[in-house]
C-alpha cells in the first residue's frame, strides 16, 4: 500500500461549517471530504459492470503551508437548478419548457421566480496544503491496487484530472502537483482546537455510495474531534471509532 502526497494551491477556499445554516461560515483548513473530492478528479476506478467505485480514498493527514486568511465575500446562489427530467419532459414536448429567471419579479414574469440569492461568505485566500492519502479498495485486489496507484502517479506528475479540482466551492479552482519523496515544506507554526469537523457526507464503508445519491439514497455524515498541532491535521481512519458516523 503505497500514500501519495499532492501539494494543492488556490486564491480562494471555503470548506462550509455546517452549523452555518444560513450563512456560509469557512473552517480553517481544508476537510477530509474535500480533500478526497481532490484525489477523486485525478483518479478513481470503477466496476464495467455495475459503474460503481471499487475503491476510495483515505486521507491521512492535511498539513497547512500557508497561514490561515479570511475574507469576506458576497456571493451570488442559485436557489435551485433544473432537473434532468424536466429537460427531457422539455425535449419531448418543447411547448412545457418554463425557464429559470435569474433576476426577475413576480410582476415580470406573473409567477414566483426561483432566480437567485446573495449569501455572505467568509472564505480562506491564498491557501495552499500537502495531502496525503492511500487506495482503500472494497475488495483487496493486488493488481487491482498496482493498476491504481500507477495511474495515480502518472496522471498527478503529469497533471492530469478527471475534472478541474475545486476547494470547497465549484468557482474556488484548485490547482495541484504531486509532491515528490524527500521534497521539504514545512507547515506553518499553527495550532488550533477545531473541535467537531466534518469528515463526509457518505458512507465510504458502502461501494458506490458517494455516486447514488440521484436514486434517491440519503448521504451519511460523519464527523471528528479535528485539532492542528503545528501544522498538521491528522486524519484517523474512516473505520475507526474515532469518527461518530450518522444513522444511515
Amino acid at each position: 500500500m503505497r500514500s501519495f502526497s499532492l501539494e494543492v494551491w488556490g486564491e480562494l477556499a471555503c470548506f462550509t461549517r455546517p452549523e452555518f445554516k444560513v450563512e456560509r461560515f469557512s473552517y480553517p483548513v481544508i476537510t477530509p471530504s474535500a480533500a478526497r473530492g481532490i484525489y477523486d478528479a485525478l483518479y478513481l476506478d470503477f466496476d464495467p459492470q455495475s459503474k460503481r467505485p471499487l475503491m476510495y480514498w483515505q486521507i491521512e493527514r492535511i498539513e497547512v503551508l500557508k497561514p490561515v486568511r479570511y475574507i469576506a465575500l458576497m456571493r451570488n446562489e442559485v436557489k435551485e437548478k433544473v432537473s434532468p427530467r424536466s429537460i427531457q419532459g422539455w425535449m419531448r414536448n418543447p411547448s412545457t419548457f418554463e425557464p429559470l429567471f435569474a433576476d426577475a419579479t413576480r410582476e415580470e414574469t406573473g409567477q414566483d421566480t426561483k432566480g437567485r440569492t446573495q449569501r455572505q461568505t467568509m472564505a480562506l485566500r491564498d491557501v495552499r496544503y500537502r495531502l496525503t492519502a492511500h487506495a482503500v479498495l472494497y475488495r483487496e485486489d493486488h493488481a487491482l491496487r498496482q493498476k491504481i496507484e500507477h495511474s495515480f502517479e502518472r496522471r498527478a506528475r503529469a497533471g492530469q484530472c478527471i475534472y478541474q479540482p475545486y476547494l470547497g466551492c465549484r468557482e474556488f479552482t484548485g490547482y495541484f502537483r504531486l509532491a515528490e519523496p524527500g521534497e521539504e515544506a514545512r507547515p506553518v507554526p499553527y495550532s488550533e482546537k477545531i473541535g467537531w469537523m466534518l469528515y463526509d457526507v457518505f458512507d465510504l464503508a458502502r461501494p458506490g455510495a458517494p455516486l447514488r445519491t440521484d436514486r434517491g439514497e440519503k448521504p451519511r455524515v460523519s464527523l471528528f474531534q479535528a485539532e492542528v498541532v503545528e501544522g498538521v491535521l491528522k486524519v484517523p481512519p474512516y473505520a475507526s471509532e474515532q469518527v461518530k458516523k450518522g444513522v444511515g
